[in-house]
Protein backbone atom coordinates (compact mmCIF):
# COMPACT_ATOMS: atom_id res chain seq x y z
CA UNK A 1 0.00 0.00 0.00
CA UNK A 2 1.57 3.20 -1.03
CA UNK A 3 2.99 5.78 1.81
CA UNK A 4 0.65 8.68 2.08
CA UNK A 5 2.01 12.87 2.03
CA UNK A 6 1.07 14.69 4.60
CA UNK A 7 -0.88 16.82 2.07
CA UNK A 8 -2.21 13.56 0.22
CA UNK A 9 -4.27 13.39 3.92
CA UNK A 10 -7.93 14.13 1.96
CA UNK A 11 -6.89 11.34 -0.20
CA UNK A 12 -6.08 9.00 1.92
CA UNK A 13 -8.82 9.10 3.84
CA UNK A 14 -10.98 8.47 0.60
CA UNK A 15 -8.97 5.37 -0.19
CA UNK A 16 -9.20 4.21 3.42
CA UNK A 17 -12.85 4.06 3.11
CA UNK A 18 -12.67 2.30 -0.21
CA UNK A 19 -10.55 -0.51 1.54
CA UNK A 20 -13.26 -0.58 4.56
CA UNK A 21 -16.28 -0.58 1.93
CA UNK A 22 -14.55 -3.77 -0.17
CA UNK A 23 -13.45 -5.64 3.08
CA UNK A 24 -17.57 -5.00 3.66
CA UNK A 25 -18.99 -6.59 0.35
CA UNK A 26 -16.58 -9.45 0.42
CA UNK A 27 -18.02 -10.76 3.90
CA UNK A 28 -21.99 -9.63 3.36
CA UNK A 29 -24.62 -9.70 0.57
CA UNK A 30 -24.63 -6.30 0.27
CA UNK A 31 -24.41 -4.92 -3.00
CA UNK A 32 -23.02 -1.56 -2.82
CA UNK A 33 -20.30 -1.76 -5.88
CA UNK A 34 -22.31 1.77 -6.82
CA UNK A 35 -21.26 3.29 -3.71
CA UNK A 36 -17.39 2.19 -4.05
CA UNK A 37 -17.19 2.93 -7.83
CA UNK A 38 -18.31 6.76 -6.44
CA UNK A 39 -15.66 6.71 -3.70
CA UNK A 40 -13.07 5.70 -6.61
CA UNK A 41 -14.01 8.10 -8.90
CA UNK A 42 -13.73 10.74 -6.39
CA UNK A 43 -10.36 9.82 -5.09
CA UNK A 44 -9.01 9.70 -8.49
CA UNK A 45 -10.17 12.97 -9.10
CA UNK A 46 -8.62 14.85 -6.01
CA UNK A 47 -5.60 13.22 -6.88
CA UNK A 48 -5.57 14.29 -10.09
CA UNK A 49 -6.38 17.83 -9.29
CA UNK A 50 -4.20 17.77 -6.22
CA UNK A 51 -1.22 16.65 -8.06
CA UNK A 52 -1.88 19.43 -10.86
CA UNK A 53 -1.20 22.52 -8.68
CA UNK A 54 1.88 21.16 -6.25
CA UNK A 55 3.50 23.42 -4.94
CA UNK A 56 7.69 23.34 -4.68
CA UNK A 57 7.85 22.26 -1.37
CA UNK A 58 5.36 19.58 -1.93
CA UNK A 59 6.60 18.70 -4.99
CA UNK A 60 10.18 18.28 -2.59
CA UNK A 61 8.40 16.11 -0.81
CA UNK A 62 6.82 13.70 -4.10
CA UNK A 63 10.48 13.91 -5.45
CA UNK A 64 12.31 12.45 -1.30
CA UNK A 65 9.11 9.42 -1.25
CA UNK A 66 10.67 6.72 0.00
CA UNK A 67 8.49 4.13 -2.39
CA UNK A 68 9.88 6.10 -5.92
CA UNK A 69 11.75 3.60 -8.22
CA UNK A 70 15.64 3.76 -7.33
CA UNK A 71 18.31 3.13 -9.50
CA UNK A 72 18.14 -0.70 -9.31
CA UNK A 73 14.84 -0.47 -10.17
CA UNK A 74 15.63 1.60 -13.13
CA UNK A 75 18.43 -0.85 -14.01
CA UNK A 76 16.00 -3.75 -13.60
CA UNK A 77 13.17 -2.43 -15.66
CA UNK A 78 14.62 -0.34 -18.58
CA UNK A 79 18.21 -1.52 -19.38
CA UNK A 80 19.27 -5.89 -20.34
CA UNK A 81 22.15 -7.11 -19.46
CA UNK A 82 23.73 -5.25 -16.56
CA UNK A 83 27.02 -5.34 -15.97
CA UNK A 84 28.23 -3.71 -12.77
CA UNK A 85 31.71 -2.00 -12.55
CA UNK A 86 33.03 -1.22 -8.95
CA UNK A 87 35.71 0.43 -7.60
CA UNK A 88 37.82 3.47 -8.47
CA UNK A 89 40.87 1.62 -8.21
CA UNK A 90 42.53 3.81 -5.45
CA UNK A 91 40.81 3.81 -2.63
CA UNK A 92 37.37 1.52 -2.51
CA UNK A 93 34.04 1.36 -3.79
CA UNK A 94 31.68 3.61 -2.85
CA UNK A 95 28.23 1.93 -2.94
CA UNK A 96 26.11 5.44 -3.23
CA UNK A 97 27.35 5.45 -6.85
CA UNK A 98 26.70 2.23 -9.17
CA UNK A 99 27.47 2.19 -12.54
CA UNK A 100 28.59 -0.23 -15.57
CA UNK A 101 27.84 -1.66 -19.06
CA UNK A 102 24.22 -2.52 -20.61
CA UNK A 103 21.49 -2.46 -22.98
CA UNK A 104 19.34 0.52 -23.87
CA UNK A 105 17.23 -1.44 -26.05
CA UNK A 106 19.25 -2.41 -29.16
CA UNK A 107 22.41 0.94 -28.12
CA UNK A 108 24.78 -0.52 -25.65
CA UNK A 109 25.37 2.55 -22.84
CA UNK A 110 27.58 3.16 -19.85
CA UNK A 111 24.77 3.59 -17.04
CA UNK A 112 25.62 5.63 -13.74
CA UNK A 113 23.56 6.89 -11.00
CA UNK A 114 22.95 7.21 -7.17
CA UNK A 115 21.42 4.72 -5.34
CA UNK A 116 19.56 5.54 -2.02
CA UNK A 117 18.29 1.94 -0.64
CA UNK A 118 14.86 0.84 0.15
CA UNK A 119 15.13 -0.39 3.95
CA UNK A 120 17.26 0.58 6.47
CA UNK A 121 20.04 -1.96 5.64
CA UNK A 122 20.41 -0.53 2.27
CA UNK A 123 20.38 2.76 2.77
CA UNK A 124 22.76 2.17 5.47
CA UNK A 125 24.87 0.17 2.79
CA UNK A 126 24.12 2.93 0.25
CA UNK A 127 24.95 6.01 2.17
CA UNK A 128 21.54 7.23 1.66
CA UNK A 129 22.88 7.99 -2.27
CA UNK A 130 25.31 10.59 -0.65
CA UNK A 131 28.88 9.58 -2.29
CA UNK A 132 31.90 10.17 -0.98
CA UNK A 133 35.47 11.11 -3.54
CA UNK A 134 35.26 7.44 -4.40
CA UNK A 135 32.48 7.27 -5.45
CA UNK A 136 32.86 10.36 -8.00
CA UNK A 137 36.40 8.80 -8.69
CA UNK A 138 34.53 5.61 -10.03
CA UNK A 139 31.95 7.29 -12.06
CA UNK A 140 34.87 9.26 -13.43
CA UNK A 141 36.84 5.69 -14.64
CA UNK A 142 33.68 4.36 -15.92
CA UNK A 143 32.90 7.65 -17.91
CA UNK A 144 36.26 7.70 -19.47
CA UNK A 145 35.59 3.52 -19.78
CA UNK A 146 32.93 4.56 -22.04
CA UNK A 147 34.71 7.60 -23.99
CA UNK A 148 37.65 4.74 -24.47
CA UNK A 149 34.80 2.57 -26.23
CA UNK A 150 32.29 4.78 -28.24
CA UNK A 151 29.99 4.19 -25.69
CA UNK A 152 27.29 6.81 -24.64
CA UNK A 153 26.53 7.69 -20.83
CA UNK A 154 23.52 7.52 -19.53
CA UNK A 155 23.48 9.27 -15.37
CA UNK A 156 20.61 8.95 -13.24
CA UNK A 157 20.66 11.23 -10.55
CA UNK A 158 18.97 10.62 -6.91
CA UNK A 159 20.84 12.50 -4.10
CA UNK A 160 20.11 15.20 -1.43
CA UNK A 161 24.32 16.08 -2.18
CA UNK A 162 27.74 14.47 -1.55
CA UNK A 163 28.28 12.88 1.77
CA UNK A 164 29.14 16.05 4.30
CA UNK A 165 31.58 14.32 6.72
CA UNK A 166 35.26 14.55 8.01
CA UNK A 167 36.43 11.16 5.75
CA UNK A 168 35.37 12.61 2.71
CA UNK A 169 36.87 16.24 3.10
CA UNK A 170 40.16 14.37 4.20
CA UNK A 171 39.87 12.51 0.83
CA UNK A 172 39.24 15.37 -1.39
CA UNK A 173 35.44 15.74 -2.02
CA UNK A 174 35.20 19.20 -4.00
CA UNK A 175 38.41 17.59 -6.25
CA UNK A 176 36.74 14.86 -6.65
CA UNK A 177 33.16 16.71 -7.38
CA UNK A 178 34.87 18.82 -9.94
CA UNK A 179 36.74 16.41 -11.69
CA UNK A 180 34.30 14.31 -12.20
CA UNK A 181 31.98 17.35 -13.48
CA UNK A 182 34.60 18.08 -15.74
CA UNK A 183 34.78 14.22 -17.52
CA UNK A 184 31.32 14.89 -17.95
CA UNK A 185 32.17 18.20 -20.12
CA UNK A 186 35.17 15.97 -21.55
CA UNK A 187 33.28 13.08 -22.88
CA UNK A 188 33.28 12.22 -26.88
CA UNK A 189 30.46 10.59 -26.39
CA UNK A 190 26.71 11.42 -25.92
CA UNK A 191 25.77 12.12 -22.27
CA UNK A 192 22.02 12.23 -21.25
CA UNK A 193 21.48 12.91 -17.38
CA UNK A 194 17.93 12.30 -15.53
CA UNK A 195 17.05 13.61 -12.21
CA UNK A 196 15.04 11.16 -11.20
CA UNK A 197 14.12 12.10 -7.60
CA UNK A 198 16.36 14.77 -5.70
CA UNK A 199 19.11 16.54 -7.55
CA UNK A 200 21.18 18.61 -4.80
CA UNK A 201 24.13 20.51 -4.92
CA UNK A 202 27.54 19.20 -6.19
CA UNK A 203 27.03 15.31 -5.65
CA UNK A 204 24.06 16.15 -8.42
CA UNK A 205 25.91 18.21 -11.40
CA UNK A 206 28.79 15.94 -10.77
CA UNK A 207 27.03 13.39 -12.96
CA UNK A 208 24.56 15.85 -14.48
CA UNK A 209 26.77 17.77 -16.82
CA UNK A 210 25.60 16.01 -19.86
CA UNK A 211 24.24 16.83 -23.73
CA UNK A 212 20.88 17.03 -22.22
CA UNK A 213 19.25 16.97 -19.10
CA UNK A 214 15.95 15.46 -18.44
CA UNK A 215 13.96 15.80 -15.37
CA UNK A 216 10.88 14.03 -13.85
CA UNK A 217 7.78 16.15 -13.56
CA UNK A 218 7.49 15.67 -9.88
CA UNK A 219 11.61 15.68 -9.61
CA UNK A 220 13.55 18.72 -7.48
CA UNK A 221 16.96 20.33 -9.10
CA UNK A 222 19.14 23.06 -6.35
CA UNK A 223 22.37 23.75 -5.33
CA UNK A 224 21.21 23.13 -1.43
CA UNK A 225 18.09 21.74 -0.19
CA UNK A 226 15.53 24.14 0.96
CA UNK A 227 16.06 22.97 4.70
CA UNK A 228 19.86 24.18 4.22
CA UNK A 229 19.15 27.67 2.12
CA UNK A 230 16.30 28.13 5.11
CA UNK A 231 18.77 27.81 7.74
CA UNK A 232 21.13 30.03 5.96
CA UNK A 233 18.94 32.60 5.41
CA UNK A 234 16.11 32.55 8.16
CA UNK A 235 18.22 30.28 10.59
CA UNK A 236 15.57 27.66 10.91
CA UNK A 237 15.09 25.05 8.78
CA UNK A 238 10.66 25.91 9.31
CA UNK A 239 11.02 27.67 6.37
CA UNK A 240 11.95 25.26 4.33
CA UNK A 241 8.48 25.74 2.09
CA UNK A 242 9.60 29.07 1.70
CA UNK A 243 12.75 28.77 0.49
CA UNK A 244 11.36 26.01 -1.85
CA UNK A 245 9.87 28.51 -3.75
CA UNK A 246 12.39 31.27 -3.74
CA UNK A 247 14.79 28.75 -4.83
CA UNK A 248 12.66 27.62 -8.14
CA UNK A 249 13.57 23.76 -7.53
CA UNK A 250 10.98 22.49 -9.98
CA UNK A 251 11.03 20.81 -13.30
CA UNK A 252 8.71 23.41 -14.64
CA UNK A 253 10.65 26.30 -13.32
CA UNK A 254 14.50 24.76 -14.53
CA UNK A 255 12.75 24.23 -17.80
CA UNK A 256 11.88 28.06 -18.07
CA UNK A 257 15.48 29.15 -16.95
CA UNK A 258 17.21 26.62 -19.77
CA UNK A 259 18.97 24.51 -16.95
CA UNK A 260 17.09 21.51 -17.86
CA UNK A 261 15.85 20.53 -21.73
CA UNK A 262 12.87 17.99 -20.81
CA UNK A 263 10.00 17.06 -18.56
CA UNK A 264 9.53 13.81 -17.99
CA UNK A 265 5.97 12.99 -17.21
CA UNK A 266 4.74 11.23 -14.14
CA UNK A 267 2.14 8.93 -13.33
CA UNK A 268 -0.52 10.67 -11.85
CA UNK A 269 0.11 10.38 -8.05
CA UNK A 270 3.79 10.67 -8.52
CA UNK A 271 6.59 7.87 -9.60
CA UNK A 272 6.28 5.82 -6.94
CA UNK A 273 2.36 4.95 -7.47
CA UNK A 274 3.16 3.36 -10.53
CA UNK A 275 6.56 2.79 -11.29
CA UNK A 276 6.04 0.85 -14.08
CA UNK A 277 4.91 3.47 -16.63
CA UNK A 278 7.23 6.26 -14.77
CA UNK A 279 10.35 3.96 -16.10
CA UNK A 280 9.01 3.35 -19.72
CA UNK A 281 8.33 7.31 -19.74
CA UNK A 282 11.83 7.54 -18.78
CA UNK A 283 13.76 5.17 -21.19
CA UNK A 284 11.72 6.45 -24.43
CA UNK A 285 12.57 10.02 -23.30
CA UNK A 286 16.72 8.94 -22.86
CA UNK A 287 16.08 6.88 -26.14
CA UNK A 288 14.73 10.07 -28.30
CA UNK A 289 17.44 12.04 -26.54
CA UNK A 290 20.19 9.68 -27.76
CA UNK A 291 18.78 9.53 -30.90
CA UNK A 292 18.80 13.16 -31.23
CA UNK A 293 22.91 13.29 -30.97
CA UNK A 294 23.28 10.27 -33.30
CA UNK A 295 25.64 10.94 -35.85
CA UNK A 296 27.61 14.05 -34.17
CA UNK A 297 31.35 13.48 -33.37
CA UNK A 298 33.44 14.21 -30.69
CA UNK A 299 34.14 17.92 -30.84
CA UNK A 300 30.65 18.57 -32.00
CA UNK A 301 29.35 16.99 -28.46
CA UNK A 302 31.72 18.87 -26.29
CA UNK A 303 30.66 22.12 -28.29
CA UNK A 304 27.05 21.59 -27.95
CA UNK A 305 27.63 20.46 -24.26
CA UNK A 306 29.05 23.66 -23.45
CA UNK A 307 27.21 25.98 -25.52
CA UNK A 308 24.35 25.01 -23.21
CA UNK A 309 25.89 25.46 -20.00
CA UNK A 310 27.53 28.43 -20.97
CA UNK A 311 24.16 29.71 -21.87
CA UNK A 312 22.47 29.24 -19.04
CA UNK A 313 21.58 32.45 -17.14
CA UNK A 314 22.90 34.55 -20.17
Amino acid sequence: MVSFLEFEKPIAELEARIVELRATASVGDINIDGEIATLESRAAKLLSDTYAKLTPWQKTQVARHAERPHFKDYVAGMFDNFMPLAGDRAFADDQAIIGGFAMLGERKVMVIGHEKGDDTASRVRHNFGMAKPEGYRKAIRLMELADRFGLPVVSLVDTSGAFPGVQAEERGQAEAIARSTEACLKLGVPMIAAVVGEGGSGGAIALAAANRVLMFEHAIYSVISPEGCASILWRTADKASDAATAMQVTAQHLKGLGVIDRIVPEPVGGAHRDPVTAIANLGAAIDAELASLDGLGADALRTDRADKFLAIGA
